[in-house]
């Protein structure tokens, strides 16, 4: 039983992402749990800016030489040598994406090793020379991650093909797992440099839990590298656009960083605090769906088949929405209960939570054009078309830029005199995303003629009347519960959350039902087929069985 649960393969588009999603939902539980620990044991200070700031290269370089190569190309050409039979090709290719990304990784590591501080001190302006040299430290015993991250996502890729999600949807678990030990137990030993020392164990974990599947598979090792091969040359095509396009989101982090240096102390960290909460609901639903939609996608563009395509994408779209509106305005109510709660102990002040939360909200207007985007990258993508995310994405970095420029300094609006400080980098954030998402939708429009908008609004308008009764009822309970446990202790502040929290989900699943949202029904359906066996064995809920999501 445990070798068909680690061996499973996802029949359909939701079920693989109630997988990926129920894996996030634990990963990033942990994320929650790491940043408590780090905000509780260092506070929104210099500790954690240097720490966060210690990510960015290393990061950088992940993004550029790893995740370019493998979401953008990897996966459609493998997928493809799979559906036409062409097993030995397929490996061969995985045998030489693994091979190039090695040796490129360890030469480009190994480069800025050496030349870190003269980095650091470009992108932490802002920095006391102290801070820098902490940064350096850190940055280059984090150069290890994105090694093992690289070699680690090759597995992932080849697990991703054959829809064997549930060990790929581990490893972030077990990553988010090493950066606990280290907050936890080589911070003893190391002080802060045992949370770099987290990072690198995290991205070993990462790597392992992924090896022995790839292996039942039929992966074998080879050391092969033929460059005039045509599945690296169609990959290479693919990657280039797409490196660009991460490569300026990389540039655009960067940026932020450098901004975030030259504000207040710990505005990094409360950058940084404030986006790991509102990935949150995108890494769930967002992103876990997009992956799980992937495959199929791809395979549908391989077979020109437009219509179902088209379907499909709506479909998904759909499912997406149902989950990140209600999870948005969550946010929004909740906002200071769920800062407190999660990150309001040891060192996080009461001034840290005022800022993380109202950063948080700046985010939490974009979140449904930010899990989008996923799921839109990864249609153009299946069609082997990355140019036009490409140069998409360049337009709203420069308008992120320059909206991060103007309002983190004081600005008057209407005759208001605003300075939002580090909050002003959120709504900047927020509306360079509701741009980005709106200009890759007209475009994969353009592309294939329709994308069943008319089903996608009138899904919407339901969701919007569930999320909104309740808003208000999560609202009303929020400060009808105040006076019977009080906002003074963790208890008092978790049990108003969590109470407030269920019963607005609860109203929202009943009016969802009495709107008869399909998507809450697929959603149903697809947990019962996890449940029994048989189709046959469980009742349908009014709704076409064959519609694949």
């Amino acid at each position: 039983m445990f070798k068909q649960l680690l061996n499973g393969k996802s029949k359909t588009i939701t079920s693989a992402a109630i997988i990926i999603g129920a894996a996030s939902l634990a990963s990033r539980f942990l994320g929650v749990i790491r940043d408590r620990i780090l905000a509780g044991e260092f506070g929104a200070g210099d500790v954690l800016d240097t720490y966060y700031a210690a990510f960015r290269i290393p990061d950088l370089v992940f993004n550029l030489l790893v995740l370019g190569a493998l979401s953008a190309g990897f996966i459609p050409i493998f997928t493809q040598y799979l559906r036409e039979g062409k097993k030995t090709k397929a490996w061969e290719l995985a045998n030489q994406i693994l091979n190039i990304l090695l040796i490129s990784l360890v030469v480009v590591c190994s480069l800025l090793f050496i030349f870190a501080p003269q980095l650091m001190k470009l992108i932490t302006p802002g920095f006391s020379p102290e801070k820098i040299k902490i940064t350096v430290d850190l940055t280059r015993i984090m150069f290890l991650s994105p090694i093992l991250l690289g070699i680690s996502s090759v597995f992932g890729g080849i697990l991703q093909s054959f829809k064997r999600f549930f060990v790929y949807s581990l490893a972030p678990i077990l990553y988010n797992i090493g950066i606990i030990i280290g907050a936890l137990f080589f911070v003893k030993i190391w002080g802060v440099y045992g949370l770099a020392v987290g990072v690198v164990l995290g991205a070993l974990m990462h790597l392992l839990i992924q090896i022995p599947i790839s292996f039942y598979l039929g992966f074998r090792f080879k050391l092969i590298i033929n460059l005039k091969d045509k599945g690296l040359h169609k990959i290479a095509k693919i990657m280039v656009p797409r490196t660009l396009t991460l490569g300026i989101t990389q540039i655009n982090l960067v940026i932020i960083t450098i901004i975030a240096s030259t504000l207040a102390v710990g505005s990094l960290t409360v950058f940084n605090l404030a986006n790991n909460l509102q990935i949150f609901p995108v890494g769930i639903f967002g992103i876990s769906f997009a992956i799980a939609a992937f495959p199929t996608l791809s395979a549908l563009a391989l077979k020109d088949s437009k219509k179902e395509f088209i379907g499909s994408f709506s479909n998904t779209a759909r499912q997406i929405l149902f989950f990140i509106i209600p999870a948005s305005v969550l946010l929004i109510v909740l906002r200071a209960q769920i800062v407190r709660v999660i990150l309001g102990s040891g060192n996080f002040t009461w001034e840290d939570t005022v800022l993380t939360m109202e950063t948080l909200a700046m985010f939490a207007f974009s979140l449904f054009a930010q899990a989008l985007i996923p799921l839109l990258l990864r249609s153009y993508y299946a069609f082997h078309k990355a140019t036009l995310p490409f140069l998409i994405g360049m337009v709203c970095v420069i308008v992120n830029i320059f909206l991060s420029l103007i309002l983190t300094k004081p600005f008057v609006l209407f005759g208001l005199h605003l300075d939002l400080g580090v909050s002003g980098l959120g709504l900047a954030f927020t509306l360079s995303s509701i741009l980005n998402f709106s200009l890759l939708w007209v475009g994969l429009r353009i592309m294939t003629g329709t994308l069943n908008e008319a089903k996608i609004l009138w899904s919407v308008s339901k969701v919007l009347i569930a999320s909104l009764v309740m808003a208000m009822v999560t609202q009303f309970m929020k400060y009808g519960i105040e006076p019977y446990f009080g906002t003074q202790t963790f208890i008092g502040v978790f049990l108003q959350g969590l109470i407030s929290g269920l019963v607005g989900i609860a109203v929202f699943v009943v009016v969802a039902l009495a709107l008869r949202m399909h998507e809450m029904h697929t959603f149903l359906n697809s947990i019962k087929r996890r449940l029994f066996k048989n189709k046959e064995n469980y009742p349908k809920m009014g709704i076409d069985e064959n519609v694949e999501m």
